[in-house]
C-alpha cells in the first residue's frame, strides 16, 4: 500500500509539474497580415459572398475586435506601426516606400522580432516587408532569422498598368534574389509552404511567424486550385486562398500539438483600394477606403485565438490599434518594453482576454496621412481636422484604376457608435467634445508635427 501511495504521489507531482511548465511556457505567436483587405471581406465581419471558414473559426474560438485600426491607411506606414509600436511618422516612415528608396526603418528602432528573438524565439517573415529594400534595411537586421518574399508592394514592377518605370520585382530569400518578376499566382502558396516548414522546424521552442501576405493588393492573382472557385470573381478567389492558407497553418499547429499554446492573429494593413473596382474589397458601411483616414481606410478586421487564454466567441468594440500589438505580444512572451526610445502603443491583453470591465488604455488615437494630422479619436468620438482627400467616383476594371476627385472635409465631429458611416457632423451640438479633441490634437502636434498647420514635431526620430 505504501508503494502504491508513493507511486501515486510521484505521478501527481509529475502531472502538476507539467501543468506548471505548460502554464509558464511562452506562447508561439503567428501574426498574419493581409494587404488591402476590406473590413467587410470576411464572413465573421459580414461578408455573405466570400467564404472564409478558417478565419471565421478563429473568431468563433477566440475574439473579434470590431474597433481595431491602423494609424495610416497605406502600406509602409502601417507596417512600421505594427512592428515598432509607434506612430509611423515618429519613426520616419511615411506613405509607401518604392524600389531603391534611400529611406527605411532605422537601425536604432527596436522592432517586435528583435524583442522576441532576445526572449529566445525563432523568428521568420514570409511575405511582404516594405520597410526598405536596401541591405541596411533588411528584415535580417531587425530580428528575423529568415525571410522569404517581396521587399515592397507587388504592383511596383514593370507590368504596372499606369507606371512603367519600375525595375524588375525581386523575390528574395534572406538577402539573395531568387528570381525577378515571379509568378504572383504562386505567392500565397509559397508563403504558406514556408510557414508550415518553419513551424515544423521550430516546434520544440517558442517561435514568431509573421506572414504579411502580398494579396489582395493589386495586381491580384490566385493559384489554379482557387481560380474561378469563389462567388465573387478573382477577388473572391484571392481571399478564399488566403483563408485556406490560414487553415493550413492552423492544421499544422494542431498536428504538432502546438495549437493550445499558440496565439494566432489575423488582421490587415489598411482598408480596400477602392479605385480598383471589382479587384478591390468591400468597406461595408464605412466611409471611403485606403488612402484616407476615414473609417473605411483605417478600420480593419481583427481576430485572435489562444485557447485557454482568450475566451471563445467573444467580441470587443473598444478602440484599439496596431501600435498596441508590440507591447502586448512582448508581454505575453515574458518581456518588457524598453522605456526609451518611446513607443506609442500600450498593452491590450486585458481586452484580448475579455476581462470584465476592460477598456482601451488610450485616451486618444491619432490618424496621419504622411506628416499631416487628419483626425483624432477618443472613445466614440472622431474629429476630422480640415483636410483634402481623394474620393473615388468610379472604380476601375480588370486591374486598372478608376476615377477619383479631390474633396475637402471641414472640421467635423462624428459619433462612431451612432454613425459609423461618418455622415452626420455633430460638431455644433458638442462644442465641449470638439474643444477636448482639438486640445488632444495640439498635444500630438507638439510631438509629431503637422504639415497642415505648419507645426514641426519635437519628438521625431
Amino acid at each position: 500500500m505504501k508503494n502504491i501511495i508513493l507511486y501515486t504521489l510521484a505521478l501527481l507531482g509529475l502531472f502538476f509539474n507539467n501543468l506548471l511548465w505548460s502554464a509558464e511556457k511562452p506562447p508561439n505567436i503567428v501574426l498574419i497580415f493581409a494587404d488591402d483587405l476590406g473590413y467587410a471581406d470576411l464572413g465573421c465581419f459580414g461578408s455573405t459572398t466570400i467564404r472564409t471558414p478558417n478565419i471565421d473559426s478563429l473568431a468563433r474560438e477566440g475574439i473579434k475586435l470590431t474597433n481595431f485600426h491602423v494609424p495610416q491607411a497605406v502600406c509602409s506606414a502601417s507596417r512600421a506601426a505594427l512592428l515598432s509600436g509607434c506612430y509611423p511618422n515618429r519613426v520616419g516612415i511615411l506613405g509607401a516606400l518604392g524600389p531603391n528608396s534611400k529611406n527605411g526603418i532605422k537601425d536604432a528602432e527596436y522592432l517586435l522580432p528583435e524583442y522576441l528573438k532576445k526572449l529566445g524565439y525563432s523568428t521568420a517573415i514570409f511575405g511582404k516587408w516594405h520597410l526598405g529594400d536596401s541591405s541596411q534595411h533588411s528584415p535580417l537586421r531587425h530580428g528575423f532569422d529568415t525571410y522569404f518574399g517581396l521587399p515592397y508592394s507587388n504592383d511596383m514592377w514593370p507590368n504596372h498598368p499606369t507606371a512603367k518605370n519600375f525595375p524588375p520585382l525581386p523575390l528574395r530569400q534572406d538577402d539573395k534574389v531568387l528570381e525577378l518578376n515571379p509568378d504572383q499566382s504562386k505567392l500565397t502558396g509559397w508563403y504558406t509552404d514556408r510557414g508550415v516548414k518553419f513551424i515544423e522546424a521550430n516546434k520544440d521552442k517558442p517561435f514568431f511567424l509573421y506572414m504579411p501576405h502580398s494579396m489582395p493588393h493589386v495586381p491580384i492573382y490566385a493559384s489554379e486550385k482557387f481560380k474561378g472557385k469563389s462567388n465573387l470573381g478573382l477577388y473572391g478567389d484571392v481571399i478564399e486562398e488566403i483563408d485556406a492558407s490560414v487553415g493550413t497553418i492552423l492544421e499544422t499547429l494542431k498536428k504538432h500539438s502546438l495549437d493550445k499554446n499558440t496565439l494566432v492573429i489575423f488582421t490587415s494593413d489598411n482598408g480596400p483600394w477602392l479605385s480598383y473596382g471589382h479587384h478591390a474589397g468591400s468597406k461595408g458601411m464605412l466611409r471611403e477606403g485606403k488612402g484616407t483616414e476615414f473609417e473605411g481606410g483605417v478600420r480593419v478586421p481583427f481576430v485572435a485565438r489562444w485557447p485557454g487564454k482568450i475566451p471563445a466567441a467573444t467580441t470587443s468594440n473598444e478602440p484599439t490599434m496596431t501600435i498596441d500589438l508590440l507591447p502586448t505580444l512582448v508581454g505575453y512572451a515574458g518581456g518588457t518594453v524598453q522605456a526609451e526610445p518611446k513607443i506609442d502603443g500600450k498593452n491590450i491583453s486585458d481586452l484580448l482576454e475579455a476581462k470584465p470591465g476592460a477598456k482601451s488604455p488610450h485616451e486618444a488615437y491619432y490618424y496621419y496621412w504622411g506628416d499631416a494630422l487628419h483626425a483624432v479619436t477618443s472613445g466614440k468620438w472622431k474629429l476630422h481636422f480640415p483636410h483634402p482627400y481623394l474620393h473615388i467616383i468610379e472604380g476601375g476594371s480588370d486591374g486598372k484604376p478608376g476615377k477619383g476627385e479631390t474633396r475637402k472635409i471641414e472640421l467635423s465631429l462624428f459619433d462612431l457608435d451612432a454613425d459609423i458611416t461618418e455622415s452626420k457632423n455633430v460638431a455644433d451640438q458638442n462644442p465641449d467634445v470638439v474643444k477636448k479633441l482639438q486640445m488632444l490634437g495640439d498635444i500630438i502636434r507638439e510631438e509629431l508635427g503637422d504639415s497642415l498647420t505648419g507645426k514641426k514635431g519635437s519628438k521625431l526620430r
